[in-house]
C-alpha cells in the first residue's frame, strides 16, 4: 500500500481545519511519503511565512530516522551533538519535536509522515492524529 494523493490532501485539509476547531494558531501541514516526497502542503493564509520549512523538517526528520517526533525529541536530548550534525545532513531538515508524525497502514508498514507547525508542538500534534485518523490510518508519534 502507498500514500495516496487524496490520503495526503486529507489528512493536510483535516489537520488545518482541526486547528481552526480548537481555536489554535495558524498552522502549515506538509504530508510526505515514503520516500520523502511532498504529496500534499497547506498553509493556513495567516501563517508566517517560514513554516512550510519547519513542517516539512518535523516530517522529513521523522522519515530520516524511522521515528515519530517525541522518540526524536528525547534523542535529541540525550545526544545533542549528533542532533546537530544531522542538520547538514538532512537536506530537507530534521525538527525533533511533537508534531513530526509517521503514518502507518494497520499493519504497521510506512506509508509516510505528517509535519505540523505553527502553534506549540503539542498543539501540532493533536491536529496531525486528527488529519491521519480522517483517512483510517495510523499515526506513529514516537511516544
Amino acid at each position: 500500500m502507498t500514500l495516496t494523493l487524496v490520503q495526503a490532501r486529507t489528512i493536510a485539509d483535516k489537520t488545518l481545519a482541526e486547528g481552526i476547531a480548537r481555536g489554535f494558531a495558524p498552522l502549515c501541514a506538509t504530508v510526505l511519503d515514503a520516500g520523502g516526497h511532498a504529496l500534499a502542503l497547506l498553509r493556513d493564509e495567516r501563517a508566517s511565512i517560514s513554516r512550510p520549512e519547519i513542517a516539512t523538517a518535523k516530517a522529513a526528520g521523522c522519515l530520516g530516522m524511522g521515528f515519530g517526533g517525541r522518540e526524536l525529541a528525547r534523542r535529541a536530548e540525550a545526544v545533542p551533538g549528533f542532533f546537530t550534525a544531522l542538520t547538514g545532513v538532512f537536506p530537507k531538515g530534521i525538527v525533533p519535536v511533537a508534531g513530526g508524525v509517521l503514518i502507518r497502514d494497520a499493519a504497521g508498514a510506512l506509508l509516510g509522515a505528517v509535519g505540523v507547525s505553527g502553534d506549540t508542538s503539542d498543539n501540532d500534534e493533536i491536529c496531525a492524529l486528527a488529519g491521519i485518523a480522517a483517512v483510517a490510518l495510523v499515526a506513529d508519534t514516537g511516544a
